[in-house]
């Protein structure tokens, strides 16, 4: 009834530097010079010794006498001896100080990466650009319309990773929203390469996902290489077109794919040569674990890569007996 302290374990009087000899008879308020008389203990004792609660773990902080704040796990409950007229409490104490800095120390440390890493993927996304600058300047330079050429096809590929260390630094560092980061890359290319906006057009029809940040270069690599292989053989003569980039998630996998509606692969047949370009979206299609659909438009031609769980394995399958017969 006068809530006075039966016993004490040694460890809870060591833990919180209490003399063992002036526990006993106290109440639990007068602990430590009173710093345990708390308006939250109190409704904590009370709704125990009434029945009204049982109280299995309240966290709470105590400034002890030498004036450290400790956090405490407190746990509460009637023990029933078969006595009416004689009610214990059992009160288990558990100091989780040490718990709870090493985990704001961790929390701390996740927040400092985190910004070390964004402020990383700003300054790879600066120096890729200046390479970019640099590229297109060359190709300005040169004489060489095939040098040109490759010089603006290594430019768009390095705007391509520096559009993807854009969205980086903006996302999580884990994921990468598909939808914007594609409508990016695309203006991007766009921009550089499409001189007359009228004439030609180069939209996204992208389902909004977020996906890996390493599945976003590769596919951004394969959206640049696609891009550009329609502009360059698609449109000859000033002709009028569309160029959609599409990305379709499916139950089982998903779809990305580059359409025009130009002249088509048999009136072209430079687009079927199997050049750099083609090499990358093979390398990069082989890495997705996904399976390459060319397919004439009608007008126009579809370029397409699939994947699903079962077209991955089997392009593992196939790359492992490949290197065995290497």
């Amino acid at each position: 009834d006068n809530l006075a302290i039966v016993a004490a374990s040694d460890s809870f009087c060591v833990a919180f530097c209490i003399d063992p000899e002036t526990v006993t008879g106290q109440t639990i308020y007068d602990l430590d010079h009173h710093h345990w008389d708390l308006p939250r203990l109190h409704s904590l004792i009370e709704a125990t010794l009434s029945g009204a609660a049982e109280v299995e773990a309240y966290e709470m902080e105590i400034e002890t006498s030498a004036g450290a704040v400790r956090c405490v796990v407190i746990k509460a409950q009637r023990l029933d001896y078969g006595d009416i007229h004689h009610t214990r409490m059992l009160v288990t104490v558990i100091d989780v100080t040490d718990e709870r800095e090493n985990e704001q120390r961790h929390r701390e440390l996740i927040q400092t990466n985190i910004t070390l890493l964004h402020e990383m993927q700003h300054r790879v996304a600066n120096s890729l650009q200046i390479i970019a600058s640099i590229l297109m300047q060359s190709a300005r330079k040169v004489q060489s319309s095939e040098a040109r050429g490759h010089l603006s096809d290594a430019h768009q590929r390095v705007m391509s990773i520096a559009t993807l260390q854009r969205h980086l630094a903006g996302s999580d560092g884990n994921t990468v929203e598909l939808e914007p980061y594609l409508a990016q890359l695309c203006a991007s290319i766009g921009a550089s390469m499409i001189h007359d906006h009228e004439q030609i057009t180069l939209i996204t029809a992208v389902d909004p996902i977020s996906v890996d940040s390493d599945v976003s270069v590769s596919m951004g690599l394969v959206v640049t290489e696609l891009v550009i292989n329609a502009l360059k053989h698609a449109f000859p003569g000033g002709r009028l077109g569309h160029i959609v980039v599409g990305y379709a998630a499916k139950s089982d996998g998903w779809i990305l794919s580059v359409s025009d509606d130009g002249v088509g692969m048999d009136e072209d047949g430079a687009r079927s040569a199997a050049g750099l370009g083609t090499r990358i979206v093979q390398a990069l299609a082989k890495q997705l674990g996904a399976v390459i659909l060319v397919e004439d438009a009608a007008p126009g031609t579809r370029v397409s890569l699939t994947h699903t769980a079962q077209i991955a394995r089997q392009v593992v399958a196939n790359d492992e007996a490949e290197s065995a017969a290497v």
